[in-house]
């Protein structure tokens, strides 16, 4: 029986401890099912049916996805994808120098780098695209500083470019580059470059041997952090008049314009399935998680 008691405590406590793991996570369960579950089944279904929002016992039908493949809109969804890998490409040729610099300053210059990454997520995006409009115009400040300097006669049409577009795509997702670059070569082991190079590998040599595969999941987090979210950015285009039109701009024209739920619901179905799709390739690829710190 002495033996019996302690282990009858022990069992006690295991099934405790498993009721409080249990309440703990029935909130959030209860979140992810009401708020995220439910709202996806809900726009699927709305996808798979015609004539309106879903009601039950209507009948099923692919007709809303076979209606994508019209010409202007596999060319929307080209746009997107286009301007979805120009935003990463450039975020990575910036950012990735930018994280490793800052994984490799001193303690002081860190914090003050990691600051610079981070305040911009203390303001509305919205207002900082606002700023870059501001700056842009025919009028604005760039536009006065080159005539000040000689360097034009007459004013520069920034706004209503793709290539504002894409400047305001990356200024929005860069420090998703930055900050998974920098967490892969904070944690990479140094040692092994410094073998590199004292076995004659020269410094170009030694940073594509050691230093970019060490580091390679953190560029695969970054870029799956930034394609991601830029493929359904569409207010960016509104704003800095680029006269793109991306799939959140058709997504919101059919719901709200258009008011055809049904291929609205449908556009939105394959925007998350291409998301999955990307997610589940980078976790295929090596990828563990996405965190960024």
């Amino acid at each position: 029986s002495s033996e019996v008691r302690p282990m009858a405590r022990k069992n006690g406590l295991k099934a405790h401890e498993q009721r409080i793991g249990a309440l703990m996570i029935a909130p959030m369960a209860c979140f992810g099912v009401l708020l995220v579950a439910l709202p996806l089944i809900y726009v699927l279904c709305t996808s798979l049916v015609v004539g309106g929002k879903f009601e039950w016992g209507m009948a099923l039908t692919l007709s809303n996805y076979k209606a994508l493949f019209r010409a202007d809109y596999l060319k929307v969804f080209a746009n997107s994808l286009q301007l979805a890998f120009f935003t990463t490409l450039i975020s990575f040729i910036i950012g990735y120098p930018f994280g490793y610099c800052m994984a490799r300053a001193s303690k002081k210059w860190k914090a003050l780098l990691m600051m610079l990454v981070i305040i911009p997520f203390w303001t509305s995006a919205l207002v900082r695209i606002y700023g870059w409009k501001i700056l842009l115009q025919a009028n604005g400040p760039i536009n006065g500083a080159l005539r000040a300097l000689g360097l034009i006669d007459k004013n520069i049409k920034f706004l209503g470019s793709y290539g504002s577009v894409l400047l305001a795509m990356v200024y929005c997702l860069i420090s998703f580059m930055i900050l998974p670059c920098h967490n892969a070569v904070d944690k990479m082991d140094f040692t092994l470059v410094e073998a590199a190079r004292d076995l004659g590998s020269p410094p170009w040599r030694a940073f594509l041997t050691v230093t970019l595969p060490l580091t390679a999941p953190g560029i695969l987090a970054g870029c799956v952090l930034v394609f991601v979210p830029s493929v359904g950015l569409f207010y960016l285009s509104d704003i800095m008049g680029g006269g793109l039109v991306l799939i959140g701009n058709l997504i919101r024209d059919q719901l709200l314009k258009v008011r055809d739920w049904n291929v609205g619901s449908a556009m939105s179905m394959i925007l998350i399935a291409l998301s999955a799709g990307i997610y589940l390739l980078y976790r295929k690829v090596g990828g563990d998680d996405l965190g960024v710190m």
